[in-house]
């Protein structure tokens, strides 16, 4: 018997159903001589320190190091800690026994460092010797699944990829539970979660917010003409200069009002080609699919994880925009089942006519960029037939002719300024008018340089500077893929250039990962950092756990392994001696948050004492643990205002808070009826009534 694990359940089903395992067992699929089991994503994981005898946080057991790392079952979090997961025992016993009892082992969890290592970490957690194989493919299509199991690849060919995935897991587990604990016992409560990973992309919301909100805006003028174009229609000139200060602007202004004409100087036509676009991998997916359509990342991998398990779209967890020739011969035949479907139909480029910019076979990492299967889509939900077309309308474009415009400017002379016009002709629609998203034309007459036009209207108008907007989903994304390009050193920057910080398949969880700790929380479409999470930036944002570049170094320090070039006991090594490094270097952060008596009682419970921490006074009863947050509205509330905030239930009116557009205000902070912050505003009419605003 040979027995194939996959890496869900889903999986193992359309796998079973081609090799003939037909017989459903409790645990997996039997027939035909296959026995086809499943994981649960990791069913084995690295003991955490209980493991090896250390409970709680405890400053003198830091730093952990392990001298060997050992394994145990998936854990979940109940009320009494950490145990095992039940289903994942079961399923481990099931596992190991059909192991035992195989001539073979065929490994089709998911083609990828990961991928390996869920496999490999179970193969060694039950001691097996059973020798083992590999399928790797990039579809569940029926046709891709019988070809991979044609061509099953020897197990040892990808020991390499486990090595470096085996490098990876270890020391995120030393960094993370060092830093986490460092950290915590430093800030005397609470847990304050690090990683490698987690941290920097932290780093980045907190650094966007505080660029932000500390941004002054700063105001500027410039002056606008029209004069007559084609037909009725008019053409709006603007002066290429914009001026900080009013005065001469208006003299500008007056200047082309008494002599209302324009004198051409220079007409420079050119010819602008906009490539098609790259295929989708998840990140770019997940991007799109957030500024378009307002979906997370996690909410993307999921649809996206779903469509692939009913065979409808290629591997999505994928980092490649590109395709090899190959895959590249299949595209004409995808291409014209699309275009069997109304909302192609006409859309589809002509098989001789295919642009070859997303086909790069050097550039496809693990697997290609994600492509739809040739599988009708039939029952899909209105969200999972979202993501379909997306990637549908990707291929159509990517394989599209380029879109070719002709750019005009035109630059005149009035009042002794300098304006200009630019006007726009598509002359080929290529791949733009796949989605409709044809550019609006603006035909310019076909004025010569000293030519002199009327002006038929003038106006000055103030506009001002803007600060780069708060980070969102889809931008967050972008970052964390491009996070090492401005990185100096220039072999780190390379290890980074094609994957950024965390991989398109652990970006989305990253995400999610900052919400669950409390660090960040949603605001419509913009991502904010919590007081916990701006607490936590404030202090590690200099130090390397911070910085992207760490991760670049690992990057090129896993690709050496891979390739064998170096070995995984000098690469522990220096993670050893790191984690030694950032532990001490938190522990001393414990002065930041020291503490003192408020001499207050909590208002909440009655019991505990308030005390003052450095951004916020905090209940000592850990029952209750009420905070205050000491800054409002950009204003930090004094000692003297807490207390009596703490002691009344209100403070006096206070002033000097700002708005988010700018604008000062007083207010009194009271409790509302659960202990949370409001202002209370005076009515106008000053009648001694009061109006609450949630804070």
């Amino acid at each position: 018997m040979k027995t194939i694990i996959a890496e869900k359940p889903s999986v193992a089903r359309e796998i079973a159903r081609i090799v003939g395992a037909t017989k459903r067992e409790d645990g997996y699929f039997l027939g035909s001589g296959y026995a086809v089991t499943w994981a649960y994503g990791h069913l084995v994981q690295l003991t955490m320190p209980e493991g090896y005898g250390i409970h709680g946080f405890v400053r003198e057991h830091l730093p952990i190091l392990p001298d060997t790392f050992t394994l145990q079952p998936r854990h979940t979090k109940t009320e009494k800690g950490y145990k095992p997961e039940p289903s994942v025992v079961t399923q481990i016993r099931i596992v190991g026994r059909l192991f035992n009892e195989s001539e073979q082992i065929i490994v089709a969890t998911d083609a990828g460092r990961e991928g390996e290592l869920i496999f490999r970490y179970l193969y060694s957690y039950l001691d097996c010797r059973t020798p083992f194989v590999r399928l790797w493919i990039s579809s569940l299509t029926d046709k891709a699944i019988r070809e991979g199991l044609r061509h099953l690849e020897a197990g040892n060919r990808y020991d390499r990829l486990y090595h470096a995935a085996k490098a990876r897991s270890e020391a995120d587990w030393l960094v993370g539970i060092n830093a986490t604990q460092a950290m915590s016992i430093a800030a005397g409560r609470g847990t304050y979660s690090l990683g490698r990973v987690q941290t920097p992309t932290l780093a980045m919301v907190c650094a966007r917010y505080w660029e932000n909100r500390r941004f002054t805006p700063e105001a500027f003028w410039q002056v606008h003409l029209s004069t007559d174009g084609t037909g009725e229609q008019t053409v709006k000139f603007s002066s290429v200069e914009k001026w900080k200060e009013k005065s001469p602007a208006e003299h500008i202004y007056n200047k082309v009002k008494a002599q209302p004409s324009l004198l051409v100087t220079k007409v420079e036509c050119k010819e602008k080609v906009e490539d098609t676009p790259l295929l989708y991998d998840l990140t770019t997916l997940q991007n799109e699919a957030n500024a378009k359509h307002g979906f997370t990342a996690e909410k993307t991998l999921k649809i996206a994880q779903k469509l692939y398990e009913k065979k409808l779209i290629t591997y999505p967890r994928t980092g490649s925009r590109y395709i090899p020739e190959d895959v590249f011969d299949e595209i004409p035949k995808l291409l014209a089942f699309l275009g069997g479907y109304p909302e192609w139909i006409g859309k589809v480029p002509r098989k001789d006519r295919l642009t070859r910019r997303s086909v790069d076979g050097s550039k496809v990492t693990d697997h290609h960029a994600l492509l739809v299967t040739g599988e009708k889509p039939l029952f899909l939900s209105k969200e999972d037939n979202t993501v379909y077309q997306m990637i549908a309308g990707r291929m159509v474009e990517a394989f599209s002719d380029k879109c070719v415009k002709e750019l005009t400017t035109v630059t005149a002379l009035s009042g002794e300024a300098e304006f200009a016009a630019k006007g726009c002709v598509i002359r080929q629609t290529g791949w733009r008018a796949v989605l409709g998203e044809d550019s609006e034309e603006q035909i310019l007459p076909g004025w010569k340089s000293g030519e002199t036009l009327s002006v038929c209207g003038v106006s000055l108008t103030e506009g001002k500077t803007k600060p780069k907007p708060l980070h969102t989903e889809a931008t967050l994304l972008s970052a964390m893929e491009t996070a090492g390009k401005d990185v100096e050193d220039e072999e780190v920057r390379q290890a980074m250039k094609e994957c950024g910080i965390g991989t398109p398949a652990t970006r989305a969880a990253i995400i999610e990962t900052l919400f669950a700790r409390g660090y960040v929380q949603r605001c419509k479409k913009s991502l904010v950092p919590t007081e916990k999470g701006l607490a936590l930036y404030s202090v590690v944002k200099e130090m390397r756990i911070a910085d992207a570049a760490l991760t670049g170094e690992w990057e090129r320090e896993l690709a050496r392994i891979e390739r064998g070039e170096k070995e995984v006991s000098a690469f522990h090594g220096e993670i050893e001696r790191y984690t030694t490094e950032i532990t001490a270097e938190l522990l001393s952060c414990d002065k930041i948050f020291g503490h003192k008596p408020s001499g207050c009682t909590c208002p909440k419970c009655g019991k505990g004492q308030m005390q003052f921490y450095g951004k916020v006074v905090r209940c000592d009863n850990p029952e209750c643990g009420l905070p205050v947050f000491r800054q409002k509205a950009n204003r930090d509330l004094k000692d003297e205002e807490i207390r009596e905030l703490l002691t009344t239930g209100k403070t006096s009116l206070l002033k000097g808070f700002k708005s988010k557009q700018g604008k000062s205000f007083d207010a009194v902070i009271a409790f509302d009826a659960d202990y949370n912050t409001v202002f209370v505003f005076p009515e106008v009419k000053n009648k001694g009534k009061y109006s609450q605003k949630r804070k």
